[in-house]
């Protein structure tokens, strides 16, 4: 307090006694940040039991990739489909006959690490992206790859 003016002591002190102190401060941060990593382990392991139940029930083909990539890369896989069926299908004007044509495409992507780097797309531009990640793979020319 001998930092501050006269002027300042008195706001400041009325405003240290509506805070904790230090060593209360961190221990409150300390038990949120358990129960953040807590929840947040939940609810990927929540994600990760939908996005396995999901691929076996429509058949998709196990990911590629290193071995901390490959639940992430089934989760975002998960995510980004079932985006795009409703963006497309239930919400859009395609029919299943269209919808089976991208499902076949979705599972000849196989890399881990690229629907890891799709995890933030919309669902509505999955058949734009898997036309670019498939004429990638047949040595067409893309710049983005």
């Amino acid at each position: 307090m001998s930092g501050r003016s006269a002027d300042k002591r008195a706001g400041f002190a009325r405003w240290l006694g509506g805070r904790d102190c230090t060593d209360c401060w961190r221990g409150a941060r300390d038990r949120d940040t358990a129960g953040r990593e807590e929840w947040l382990a939940a609810k990927r392991a929540e994600e990760q039991e939908a996005a396995t139940a999901w691929a076996k029930q429509f058949d998709m083909p196990p990911l590629e990739g290193p071995e901390k990539a490959l639940a992430w890369g089934e989760r975002s896989r998960h995510q980004l489909v079932t985006a795009a069926h409703t963006a497309l299908v239930a919400e859009g004007t395609w029919d299943e006959t269209d919808w089976a044509v991208l499902e076949e495409k979705t599972r000849s992507v196989s890399r881990a690490g690229w629907w890891i780097d799709q995890r933030d797309a919309d669902g509505a531009d999955l058949p734009e992206l898997l036309d670019a990640a498939t004429d990638a793979d047949r040595g067409t020319e893309n710049p983005y790859r």
